[in-house]
C-alpha cells in the first residue's frame, strides 16, 4: 500500500489504465459535461472542500472532475471495501485529488480512510450509505458545526438519516439525492436491474434462462432485478413483506411467496431490501445443492454469512475469489457471490455509465445548491428541488435527441381552471 500525506492507494503505477477508464466514462456522460462547462465559468464551489464517500470507480471520477471544475478541493474514499477500482484511484491522485481507498480494505482500514477524508475538514459531504455522515456525528462531532450540508445517494443511507433526524441527532441539512424521481426511477430500477445481473453473471458465468431466480424485495431496485431476470428467461419469484408491493409484483406477473417456501425452489437468490437477515439459516437449510446467493443491497447484512461460516464443513474460494463455495454436512454446496457485498460493484463495474450520468448530475447540482443556500437551511433531510430534478431530465433527453411536446396556451388555461370540466 502506498501511503503519503495526501493519499493512500494501492499502486500509483496503475494510473494510465485508470485514465483510460475515466476517459471512456467521460465520453458517455453528456449531462455532467454540460454541468462541468458551466461550473468552469461560474466556479460556484470556489474555496470549498468536498468530502466524498462513494464507490470509487470511473463514473465517480467524472463527478469528482466536475466538482473540481467548480472550484472545489476534493477528498474521497470508497463506501464499500470491494468496490474501489485501484486504477481509478491512482489516476485521480495524479489529478490532485486526495484519495484514500483501495480494493479489499479491512473494516478498520475502511473507517480509517473515512477519518482521513474528514481530516481535510470538508465543508460539504457527498455520501453513499451514510457511513461518513454518521461517523461525523459519532466520532467527530466537532466537525458538524462547520459542515454546510451533505447529499446522500442511497435508499439505505436516506433511511438511516431520517432515523437520525427523528431522534433529533442530525446536525446539518442533507439532500436525499436517492429520492429524486430521476434517481429512483432510472438508477434504482434500470441501473440496479442491469448491473446486479451483470455482476452475478461475471462472477459465475452461469446461464440465467431456465433457472428460478428469487428476488427479495420489490422496491425500485427489486423491480428492476426481477424484470431483467425475466427478460433473460428466468422464472422469477418475489419475496416481500409489504402488501402493496407484493400486490404489484403479482400484477406484474411474478409469483410471490415467503422466503421459507422460495428457498426450496430457487436456483439463484438476490437480496435487495436494505434490511438485515433476509436469508437466514433456516432458509439456507431448505436450499438446493448448488444454490447461488448474491446481494444487491448496500451493506453485507442481508445474507447470514455467519451461519454459512459456522455450519459448513469446508469453505473453498472459486472463480478467482469472486465466489465462495460452502460445503455443507449433508453434501450440498451453497455459493456466495462477492462475500455477500454489493454484487454489481464487487463483482462488476456498477451501474451503466448513462445511468450514473443522471445520478451524478443530481449530485453535482445538489452540491451547488448546498454551497449557495445550505447555511440558511435547518438540519434535516430534504428532497432534491424539483427544478433540479426536471433540469437533469431535460438535459438527458436533449443529449439523446429527444424532443418534448409543448402545451398550447388553451391547454395551460384549461389545467388552471376549475369552473368548467368540458
Amino acid at each position: 500500500m502506498v501511503k503519503e500525506g495526501e493519499y493512500a492507494i494501492r499502486d500509483p503505477s496503475l494510473a494510465p489504465k485508470g485514465r483510460d477508464m475515466i476517459e471512456w466514462a467521460r465520453e458517455h456522460m453528456p449531462v455532467l459535461r454540460i454541468i462541468r462547462e458551466r461550473f468552469e465559468e461560474e466556479r460556484p464551489l470556489e474555496g470549498l472542500t468536498v468530502g466524498m464517500t462513494l464507490h470509487l470507480e470511473a463514473k465517480t471520477a467524472v463527478l469528482v472532475e466536475t466538482l473540481m471544475a467548480g472550484g472545489a478541493e476534493v477528498a474521497i474514499t470508497g463506501c464499500n471495501p470491494l468496490s474501489t477500482k485501484d486504477e481509478v484511484a491512482a489516476a485521480l491522485v495524479e489529478e490532485g485529488v486526495h484519495v484514500y481507498a483501495w480494493r479489499g480494505e479491512t473494516r478498520e482500514e475502511y473507517y480509517e480512510n473515512i477519518d482521513r477524508v474528514l481530516s481535510h475538514e470538508p465543508d460539504i459531504l457527498v455520501d453513499d450509505g451514510a457511513d461518513c455522515i454518521t461517523r461525523v456525528h459519532l466520532e467527530h462531532p466537532e466537525l458538524a458545526d462547520r459542515i454546510i450540508g451533505a447529499t446522500e445517494e442511497t435508499t439505505t443511507g436516506v433511511q438511516r438519516l431520517r432515523a437520525m433526524h427523528r431522534d433529533g441527532k442530525l446536525r446539518f441539512p442533507v439532500i436525499a439525492v436517492n429520492d429524486a424521481r430521476t434517481k429512483y426511477l432510472m438508477d434504482n430500477r434500470y441501473g440496479t436491474g442491469q448491473s446486479a445481473l451483470d455482476g452475478l453473471m461475471r462472477a459465475t458465468n452461469v446461464l440465467i434462462a431456465g433457472k428460478t431466480v428469487v428476488v427479495a424485495g420489490y422496491g425500485w431496485c427489486g423491480r428492476g432485478i426481477a424484470r431483467r431476470a425475466r427478460g433473460l428467461g428466468a422464472d422469477v419469484i418475489v419475496v416481500e413483506v409489504d402488501p402493496i408491493r407484493a400486490m404489484e409484483a403479482v400484477f406484474d406477473g411474478f409469483r410471490v411467496m415467503p422466503m421459507d417456501r422460495a428457498a426450496e425452489e430457487g436456483d439463484i437468490f438476490i437480496t435487495a431490501t436494505g434490511n438485515r437477515d433476509v436469508i437466514r439459516g433456516e432458509h439456507i437449510e431448505r436450499m438446493k445443492d448448488g444454490a447461488i446467493l448474491a446481494n444487491a443491497g448496500h451493506f453485507d447484512v442481508e445474507i447470514d454469512k455467519e451461519y454459512l461460516e459456522e455450519h459448513c464443513e469446508e469453505k473453498v474460494e472459486r472463480r478467482g475469489g469472486l465466489v465462495t463455495e460452502y460445503r455443507m454436512p449433508d453434501g450440498r454446496r451453497i455459493y456466495l457471490v462477492a462475500e455477500g457485498r454489493l454484487v454489481n460493484l464487487a463483482a462488476g463495474e456498477g451501474h451503466p455509465i448513462e445511468i450514473m450520468d443522471i445520478s451524478f448530475a443530481l449530485q453535482a447540482l445538489s452540491v451547488e445548491r448546498l454551497a449557495r443556500e445550505g447555511e440558511s437551511m435547518e438540519p434535516g433531510v430534504y428532497e432534491v428541488p424539483s427544478e433540479i430534478d426536471r433540469r437533469v431530465a431535460e438535459l438527458k433527453l436533449e443529449s439523446m435527441g429527444v424532443e418534448l411536446e409543448e402545451l398550447t396556451p388553451e391547454q395551460r388555461e384549461y389545467l388552471r381552471s376549475w369552473k368548467e370540466g368540458t
